[in-house]
């Protein structure tokens, strides 16, 4: 790995220029070992999983795969040692196509508020040639008398200014004075301090103040302030030609692909090089950076900013009328960061339009760089929650102890394909099989379940899909199809029937069910399992299904259970809405307690234990279908999922769907404000907008709220989605349309208590009926 050595320079005594703003009072953090410097190390040296860690290239490969991107760069280290590094995909499409290596150089985008314009601001302070305080009229002297001179440059930091998030569309200001003056006729959306509104401005302005005050351009004081100490020799504003052959292009704008020139308009017509936008870089050089900033602002024998400065910088503070929290620069929980599931409350980070983020956790001193061009070529591929899922891969691969050995509970969770080719097929020898299957039918390796009984040498005759089609993607009715690999029919289960017909079934002597299903009672897979088992009954069919874990575990379960006669597809049978079973385990029940009959085999899971999250089984995720796009959906589908049947929009058609919920008639400050006062465990609100794609809402602006996972052991996802649902009715009573939830809820106690707005009645609602659903599953689990 090629890690340069940073030079040495002279340090400022931090001391003497802290005294001049105040910040002495604050802890320092001292050490007589020099600042952590990145070196490559094997996993276990910095207690990490190489086995979880591999989770991080599975959803690269799986991305690129779906086309969301042409190929990634990510880099984790923890305590100095780089522990994965690895490049996926291309750099480029068009005009050819170009592998991505680990040294490609990235557009970064909005990166270039951390690591360019805060820190080059923050030297400043110690200097003492500016202050947090400062109104920005008394640097920018154009701005004296206008509403966004009164603004601080601590407030310009942390996007509290008031200003909107950029220039109007259609604005045509080039060169740094000429945007200046569009800035000024800009009005304010809030009062400075008074609102969070995200804000490429509030960065435009820092990077024109650095050049006022010091009199250098930006990409020279970066040059000078912060690559040249830290090593960063691939790093700058409008790179050289002779870098072009390692830059990974972006989008291609009025046919010709940005290669090496600033994606972002508003930068590019500042000459490539502005406070917001501009800078390339590498993850080696992003790596150097994020290290300096966990060392307290050190790299080598270099420093960029005091321990002292960086303490301030990083510290969380909490947005007005927002609930989320950013530092001077950094994002913590706003609701665009993209912190995982099992970040410590002290990490932080940033993101990139172009496709790319830094997160960094002080805790466990970790860090995670993730580089894409995910607009190369035509600016249409979706992230859609792939960097704050490798964020979380990242977290989960942290050990209390050494690296699980082969054989464990964690690396030897085996599904039931994987069982099943173990015993080399035995049960299916000699039989015409039938495959329901979907993306979800593979083994730990990526490879399908039907391309594995091809193989294997079982006389594979058809595959049958369920909702969303073989891979996984489709939304509304789904055609039948051929499969390309393999060449077989694909007979669909949700298009013009949700049941295997007889032709369907002609000449199969079984039936073979491996789905991924996501533990909620609405949904439809389940459904499909039931379905298909009453048919095979009928047709004298024997059913094997291979079972999979349940990916929000099998100990949590949560009424209320559905009334026997509200049935549909979305609610098979009178099961709670969070189930607690596997699939095996459902059909087990189904096939006893509905009378069902057919002749069912079911292969177990081996070495799963209940108390188990998906995460904790070193299987890789696979998106079950389009909008569950991650554990963390997963775990709230049952509390937003269940008011996707109101006119409300569940954030399909957006990079969070199932983590956020909203309407243009929500007033999201005051719906989060709401759900806080219920102090719900293991949960926050905070407010947000968003404009969905598709679904409902479509292309209207949203306010709502982003659901924010804090403890996925004490968080009750039915009781938190109808205590939403009564807060929605309190607040909107005739606009949220409470009586459209029955079709998801089914249960008419429990829709009684919403209806006089008490959520969490409606969650204990018909207790008689769990109770006895609990002691019926008892006789069906197999863990």
């Amino acid at each position: 790995m090629p890690w340069l050595p940073s030079s040495r320079l002279r340090l400022i005594s931090p001391l003497a220029l802290l005294a001049l703003v105040g910040l002495l009072a604050l802890p320092v953090a001292t050490s007589a070992a020099p600042p952590r410097t990145l070196t490559p190390a094997e996993p276990a040296a910095a207690g990490m999983s190489a086995a979880r860690l591999q989770g991080i290239e599975d959803l690269l490969r799986e991305a690129v795969r779906e086309r969301r991107l042409p190929g990634a760069v990510v880099l984790v280290a923890r305590q100095g040692k780089v522990v994965f590094w690895r490049a996926v995909g291309d750099r480029a499409l068009i005009p050819e196509r170009r592998p991505m290596n680990l040294t490609t150089i990235f557009d970064v985008a909005s990166l270039t508020k951390v690591v360019v314009t805060a820190p080059l601001l923050l030297q400043l302070v110690e200097e003492g040639r500016v202050r947090q305080e400062d109104p920005l009229e008394r640097h920018l002297p154009e701005f004296r008398g206008q509403a966004a001179g009164r603004a601080s440059l601590r407030q310009l930091l942390v996007h509290t200014s008031g200003l909107p998030s950029g220039l109007p569309r259609g604005d045509t200001s080039e060169g740094l004075a000429a945007v200046l003056r569009a800035i000024r006729r800009e009005r304010l959306l809030a009062p400075p301090g008074t609102r969070y509104l995200y804000s490429d401005l509030n960065y435009i302005l820092l990077g024109a103040l650095l050049e006022r005050v010091t009199g250098r351009s930006l990409p020279a004081l970066a040059h000078e302030r912060i690559f040249a100490r830290l090593g960063m020799r691939d790093s700058s504003f409008n790179p050289p030609e002779d870098w072009r052959d390692r830059i990974a292009p972006t989008q291609v704008m009025n046919g010709l692909v940005r290669h090496g020139i600033v994606h972002d308009p508003l930068a590019f017509r500042m000459g490539g090089a502005a406070g917001h936008a501009g800078l390339f870089s590498t993850a080696e050089d992003l790596g150097r950076f994020a290290q300096a900033i966990l060392n307290g602002g050190g790299y080598g024998d270099g420093r960029i900013l005091a321990p002292r400065t960086v303490a301030i910088m990083v510290s969380p503070l909490t947005l007005p009328k927002s609930g989320g929290r950013r530092t001077l620069g950094w994002d913590v929980d706003s609701p665009a960061a993209v912190r995982g599931i099992h970040a410590s409350p002290g990490s932080f980070g940033h993101t990139g339009f172009t496709g790319t983020a830094l997160w960094l956790d002080r805790a466990t001193e970790t860090v995670v760089v993730f580089l894409s061009n995910r607009i190369h070529p035509d600016g249409t591929a979706d992230l859609a929650g792939l960097r704050g899922a490798v964020v979380s891969a990242a977290g989960r691969a942290l050990l209390d102890g050494p690296d699980p050995e082969p054989g464990s509970a964690t690396v030897a969770v085996q599904t039931g394909v994987e069982v099943l080719e173990r015993l080399a097929w035995v049960p299916l020898v000699g039989r015409r099989v039938g495959l329901v299957t979907n993306q979800t039918g593979r083994d730990r390796e990526g490879r399908r379940t039907a391309d594995l009984l091809r193989e294997g040498g079982v006389r594979l005759q058809a595959l049958f899909n369920p909702e969303h089609g073989l891979a996984g993607t489709a939304e509304g009715p789904v055609p039948p199809a051929t499969d390309a690999a393999s060449g077989l029919p694909v007979h669909s289960l949700y298009g013009a029937t949700l049941r295997p017909t007889p032709p369907m079934l002609r000449g199969l002597d079984l039936l073979l069910f491996d789905l991924q299903e996501v533990g909620t009672r609405f949904y439809t897979y389940i459904t499909t399992l039931g379905y298909v088992l009453e048919v095979a009954a009928m047709e004298g069919l024997p059913v094997v299904v291979l079972d999979r874990p349940n990916p929000v575990t099998g100990h949590i379960v949560e009424g209320p259970v559905l009334d026997p006669d509200l049935t549909s597809f979305t609610a098979y049978h009178p099961l709670p809405i969070r189930h607690g079973m596997t699939v095996g385990e459902l059909a087990r029940l189904f096939n006893g307690e509905r009378g069902t009959g057919a002749e069912l085999t079911v292969i177990p899971v081996r070495g799963w234990r209940r108390e188990q999250w998906f995460d904790d089984t070193g299987l890789p995720w696979v998106n079950p279908s389009p909008n569950i796009r991650s554990l963390t959906a997963a775990t709230l589908y049952p509390a937003v999922g269940l008011l996707e049947s109101a006119n409300v929009s569940v954030g399909r058609g957006t990079e969070l769907p199932f983590e956020v919920l909203g309407a243009p008639w929500i007033n999201g400050e005051a719906v989060a404000a709401a759900l806080t006062a219920l102090d719900l465990p293991g949960v926050r609100f905070v407010p947000t907008q968003f404009t969905p794609r598709a679904s409902v809402y479509k292309g209207e602006a949203c306010q709502g709220v982003r659901i924010l996972l804090t403890d996925r052991e004490s968080f009750r996802a039915v009781r938190t989605g109808l205590e939403m649902a009564a807060t929605l009715h309190r607040l909107y009573p005739g606009t949220f349309l409470v009586e459209k939830l029955q079709l998801l809820l089914g249960n008419r106690t429990a829709m009684e208590w919403l209806r006089r707005g008490d959520g969490r009645a409606a969650a204990a609602a018909d207790g008689e009926a769990l109770e006895a659903f609990l002691r019926v599953r008892e006789r069906y689990l197999l863990y």
